[in-house]
């Protein structure tokens, strides 16, 4: 993953949009300054919807990563409480 560790993960495979990004943007809001989270998801949009959406929240996309079979992995950084 990268030398960061999520203290929170979301497996919203299955999901398609809106609702990875409303999922993902309640848990942002729920986590501290500084917490990761790990965001798995499979609905391509999701992969560049999620990130957008965090970033105008101030929050910072640490990486996005393909897993295989159309499995992708979003690490966010929560960098104030929203």
């Amino acid at each position: 993953m990268n030398e960061l560790t999520a203290q929170r993960k979301l497996d919203l495979t299955g999901q398609i949009c809106p609702w990875p990004v409303i999922n993902t943007m309640r848990e942002l809001k729920r986590m501290n300054a500084g917490e990761v989270v790990e965001v798995l998801i499979d609905h391509a949009p999701s992969v560049q919807n999620i990130p957008e959406a965090a970033k105008r929240e101030g929050h910072q996309i640490v990486n996005t990563e393909p897993l295989g079979d159309g499995i992708f992995r979003i690490i966010i950084r929560a960098e104030r409480k929203v």
